[in-house]
């Protein structure tokens, strides 16, 4: 692997060697020495950017809910209209391909990071509140262009949509759904409280 020349290109050499490390070994079991390997460096070399592994897995969190914020947001911002910006904000949110299905296995494998690292539990908080901001605007613009009637607060509808997608993703992973159910399921909600034609 080439050496980069600047340490912001080493960090992100050894952010991408660490997702795919979990990505075949999940978190749990993801070392240090593996990371190295992948990345073509010694351990010593990883701790002198990264001294606790928890950090290193943490830019891994903040690197993938970053890249899947953004590609929701371009999706959603090139539909037209607030019933075809809602349907893109469930869209984009489904693994339907190899990059967001790697990116929502990602995220998925590094909870557990979440719930005992205090850096991965603050991004875990950010990535789930932009999420529900996604949903919340589109359904606010939805309600005051009168194209929606909301069953309920647009901030505690767009978490349920957040929510929903969370436990459909785990069985679209698990092969117990497909993206086309969740897709299926999620406008049939969005139907619900909207009260309009999604």
């Amino acid at each position: 692997m080439p050496r980069p020349k600047n340490q912001t290109a080493r960090r992100a050499q050894l952010v991408n060697a660490a997702a795919e490390t979990v990505l075949e070994h999940g978190s749990a079991a993801a070392k240090l020495r593996d990371v190295a390997e992948r990345a073509g460096l010694t351990p010593a070399s990883v701790l002198y950017y990264y001294p606790d592994i928890q950090d290193l897995l943490a830019a891994v969190f903040e690197h993938a809910s970053a890249v899947y914020c953004q590609r929701r947001a371009e999706q959603i911002a090139e539909a037209a209209g607030s019933v075809q910006q809602l349907r893109a904000c469930i869209r984009s949110g489904l693994p339907r391909d190899d990059d967001t299905e790697n990116t929502t296995r990602l995220l998925f494998e590094l909870l557990p990071v979440a719930l005992r690292n205090q850096a991965t539990t603050e991004l875990q908080r950010a990535f789930v509140a932009q999420q529900t901001a996604l949903y919340q605007r589109v359904l606010e613009a939805g309600e005051h262009a009168e194209e929606f009637r909301l069953t309920a607060a647009a901030p505690v509808l767009a978490r349920s949509f957040v929510a929903l997608e969370d436990g459909y993703a785990l069985d679209t992973l698990v092969g117990a759904a497909t993206p086309d159910d969740i897709e299926e399921w999620l406008l049939l909600h969005a139907r619900t409280v909207t009260r309009a034609e999604i």
